[in-house]
């Protein structure tokens, strides 16, 4: 019950904030400026001294992301086309990776080294789970709980470590779309709200995680207690 309470509040704050920023961008995207996202970007990158990134377009919705693999700002069909406070401030903010890549900024080169051991961890989780779900071994097991801890633990330090390169990268955004004009600056504080809640979304889903992972060790602790 404690677990499913746990579960419950975190999707609650979720839906909450997710459904905030989705309402600031909806809003945010009525307001136009003079330049499209890509065009944003490509300003961003130039005006940083940055010349071997691309700036390209990808499909769906908020798939927005910087690929340092092969030095991509990869926007959604929507904020690559549109000129507006919305576009502009994820433009922007994904260009924030792209010149966190060029200076090493530390937490993103901490958050790039952490992906392998992020990957097998969710990938363990998902096994431990199924097996415990279809009775191969018990999840009140002690030994199974504290390998399933571990491997959530790289999970949340991971969400946690993302945090501090998330709001970096609106940082620079917001300093850039300041300084270069991009913006005024009524638009500039609506870019700002907009990447707040942007920002809020890997907040509330690293608290969630922290939540559960300390509920796990609670358990796994009471068990040894009762040992």
């Amino acid at each position: 019950m404690n677990y499913l309470i746990i579960i419950g509040a975190s999707m609650l704050v979720s839906m909450v904030v997710s459904g905030m920023l989705k309402r600031r961008f909806t809003q945010y995207s009525q307001i136009p400026i003079r330049m499209t996202g890509a065009q944003v970007a490509e300003a961003m990158l130039r005006q940083n001294g940055i010349t071997d990134v691309r700036v390209i377009s990808t499909p769906g919705q908020l798939t927005d992301h910087y690929d340092p693999t092969n030095k991509t700002v990869n926007l959604s069909e929507g904020v690559y086309a549109m000129n507006n406070v919305a576009a502009a401030a994820v433009a922007a903010h994904e260009c924030g990776h792209a010149v966190q890549h060029q200076q090493a900024y530390a937490w993103l080169g901490f958050r790039s080294k952490m992906v392998p051991a992020v990957q097998f961890s969710s990938n363990m989780l998902n096994y431990v789970m199924f097996a415990g779900i279809f009775g191969v071994f018990s999840m009140g097991n002690p030994t199974i709980l504290w390998i399933y801890i571990a491997l959530f633990s790289v999970t949340t330090l991971f969400a946690f470590i993302t945090l501090p390169v998330e709001f970096d990268a609106s940082r620079r955004a917001l300093v850039w779309m300041e300084n270069s004009g991009i913006a005024s600056s009524i638009e500039h504080d609506r870019a700002k709200n907009a990447l707040f809640w942007a920002a809020m979304t890997y907040t509330a889903g690293a608290l969630g995680s922290l939540a559960q992972l300390i509920y796990f060790v609670m358990q796994a602790m009471g068990g040894r207690r009762e040992e």
